[in-house]
């Protein structure tokens, strides 16, 4: 029986894997905060990784895969300090975010990162020299190890609100005007939650090596919308503005309060156009686009496509932003 540790495994993300990985009958331990209980089968280990007795419970033991997400490359040194050596595969969940150039269109696993941040002190601050210096960090604990770097991880459930903004939206509106910016040579790269939780499991029964980038195909943004749409049932006017003027009008990119999810500055080409050819050579796959839709707008519409969110704007600054266009 393979025997599993994932630091985490109570979360959107980390809580797939572990279920996952019971799945396939393998012994699971969660080591968390305890906040919220382990999925049904693992066994939950609560501990703050802040504290430097964070993995006394868990440090004896031989463990076959360990799964990190954490953007903070203390948490991250201090776990390879205490497990690695009893610890046959290394799996650390990085970003596509790491990557120090956003501006050249198709570039794979070979790009330059950022650089790394000196502590933890900058590690909120600054996101990709985080996930750059955790990289860092198992790269050199000497161990067998997949570096994974999803895309913008999307589905049901999402904690950021972002993807799901657009299907909640056109189902909301129905035959009223949606606002939404110019999309001409902008894309969007997604990844299914549950296709990056089955490919985080595979990296751990192949004792993958190296970085991947976990992302499907990079679509235009205008279809990843027009997707949404037709998911959505949506009747209305689409009404497109310059990126000018809604930044004039206090409107955000890509996540947040009063922003337009997914939506992000022209100078970043590369961002969303991140080459998948090692993901699919590795295993990994990538469902449908309107299959991921379909998906998440059944989970908004439980949870309430009107619903106040952490991304996105209200339909009442949409609706004011509709009359000054």
């Amino acid at each position: 029986m393979r025997r599993i540790l994932i630091l985490g495994g109570t979360g959107w993300l980390s809580g797939r894997v572990a279920r996952r990985w019971t799945e396939r009958g393998a012994e699971v331990v969660c080591l968390a905060r305890g906040s919220r209980p382990a999925p049904a089968g693992a066994t939950l280990v609560a501990a703050d990784r802040s504290r430097p007795d964070a993995y006394a419970a868990v440090a004896a033991e031989r463990w076959d895969d360990v799964i990190d997400i954490s953007s903070r490359p203390g948490h991250v040194r201090a776990a390879l300090a205490a497990l690695a050596p009893r610890s046959a595969h290394w799996t650390y969940v990085s970003s596509v975010s790491v990557y120090a150039d956003n501006e050249t269109p198709g570039a794979d696993e070979t790009a330059a990162v950022a650089t790394p941040v000196a502590s933890d002190h900058g590690a909120d601050a600054d996101y990709a020299g985080a996930k750059a210096a955790a990289e860092a960090a198992v790269a050199a604990a000497g161990l067998t190890s997949a570096i994974i770097r999803p895309g913008l991880i999307v589905g049901p459930g999402d904690p950021t609100d972002r993807f799901g903004y657009w299907p909640a939206r056109f189902a909301a509106a129905g035959a009223e005007p949606v606002l939404v910016p110019e999309t001409e040579g902008l894309f969007a790269q997604t990844i299914d939650v549950d296709d990056l939780a089955e490919f985080i499991v595979t990296a751990g029964e192949r004792r993958l090596s190296g970085p991947v980038n976990a992302v499907g195909p990079s679509l235009p943004l205008a279809d990843v919308l027009q997707g949404a749409r037709t998911v959505a049932g949506h009747t209305g006017d689409l009404v497109s503005a310059p990126a000018e003027w809604l930044v004039a009008e206090g409107v955000s990119y890509w996540a947040g309060p009063r922003s337009l999810p997914l939506w992000l500055p022209a100078d970043l080409p590369g961002f969303a156009t991140r080459d998948d050819r090692r993901y699919r050579a590795v295993g990994g796959t990538a469902r449908p686009l309107h299959v991921t839709l379909e998906r998440v707008l059944i989970d908004e519409r439980v949870r309430g496509v009107d619903r106040t969110r952490a991304a996105g704007l209200l339909r009442s600054e949409e609706r004011a932003l509709l009359e000054r266009l």
